[in-house]
């Protein structure tokens, strides 16, 4: 039997879960989430701020103005939590800290970049799989992300996949605690070959081993996060679930952002659960992970606007792939 998760039009009641708000210097997108986190109401709001970058003039302003917007628009019975950072410590570093820093003092928590416009459903939705498969190993992710188009990959409202979307997600300390941040499991033979197995073809082997090897050199180590955090789920067998709509759209795509910035990327517009019907066993959707691999990651790779660039950072094997499958770029 489905759970009522959320009319469109009704006003939520004080969230128990906590929310972690991570933010940075851009205060349009900030007054646009925080109204969406207003309106669910959490009884815990964690902000995590960086620091200005001292190359950039207008970073002042823009942080302090990020962080008045927030201490200034609380206005329903939350306890506000912020760790703000005086230096720029760069997007891995403040996220991985910030993180850190948040499940240690919460058990679990949805989180939120300032880019990432959730549905209303979204908090619901969040809430009422944490509380499901809390005491779950298996499951080391809520995701709030559906990349499968006219697919309907299941007839409940989730499905389970090996692929960290992290656009409006959640999960709990007993998750984060594993994170390996520089990717000593890749280096691991035992580990890495129980990742490798979640490989369904070459191309992906190709795609992701690069990467993965990236994150185990200071030098090398490209500054985000969220590959190490993959990487982490993978090497301890953790799937994430995602709804069978999309709950969150990313609004940040512009010059201003640090990794989405193509303006004219089409994003998928975030729709709403109203029932939430739960999933009877929890095992990995392969064709809808194939369908990520193929459109997430390859054609975003194949069709960025510097092709090259981008087969650069993922490395050489997967250069000469896309040589041979692109021969025209």
């Amino acid at each position: 039997m489905a759970q009522r998760v959320f009319v469109p039009g009704e006003k939520l009641n004080l969230m128990k879960t906590p929310v972690v708000f991570l933010v940075f210097n851009r205060p349009e997108p900030v007054r646009r989430v925080f109204e969406r986190i207003r309106q669910a109401r959490p009884q815990q709001l964690l902000v995590v701020c960086d620091g200005p970058r001292p190359h950039v003039p207008t970073d002042a302003q823009r942080v302090a103005e990020v962080r008045n917007i927030i201490e200034k628009s609380v206005d329903w019975p939350c306890e506000l939590l912020t760790n703000y950072a005086e230096k720029n410590m760069g997007c891995r570093e403040r996220v991985n800290s910030g993180l850190d820093w948040a499940f240690s003092l919460v058990e679990e928590a949805i989180i939120l970049e300032d880019d990432c416009l959730p549905s209303l459903s979204f908090f619901p939705y969040c809430e009422a799989l944490l509380e499901r498969y809390r005491n779950e190993p298996r499951v080391m992710h809520i995701g709030a992300n559906n990349f499968q188009g006219w697919r309907r990959r299941t007839v409940r409202s989730y499905f389970f996949s090996k692929y960290n979307h992290i656009w409006g997600w959640a999960t709990w300390r007993r998750a984060w605690q594993l994170s390996d941040k520089e990717g000593a499991c890749w280096k691991n033979p035992v580990q890495r070959a129980q990742i490798e197995t979640l490989f369904d073809s070459p191309e992906e082997r190709a795609y992701w081993s690069p990467i993965f090897d990236s994150l185990t050199s200071p030098e090398s180590r490209p500054n985000t996060w969220d590959y190490s955090w993959m990487l982490t789920c993978w090497a301890h067998g953790g799937l994430a679930a995602y709804p069978s709509v999309n709950l969150v759209e990313n609004i940040g795509f512009g010059a201003d952002a640090t990794h989405t910035q193509d303006a004219s990327a089409r994003q998928v517009p975030a729709q709403s659960i109203r029932h939430l019907s739960f999933a009877r066993k929890v095992v990995r959707n392969t064709a809808a992970d194939r369908h990520t691999f193929r459109t997430v990651f390859l054609l975003r790779a194949a069709f960025p606007q510097n092709i090259w660039n981008h087969a650069r950072i993922v490395g050489g094997r997967f250069k000469k792939l896309l040589r041979k499958a692109f021969p025209f770029s």
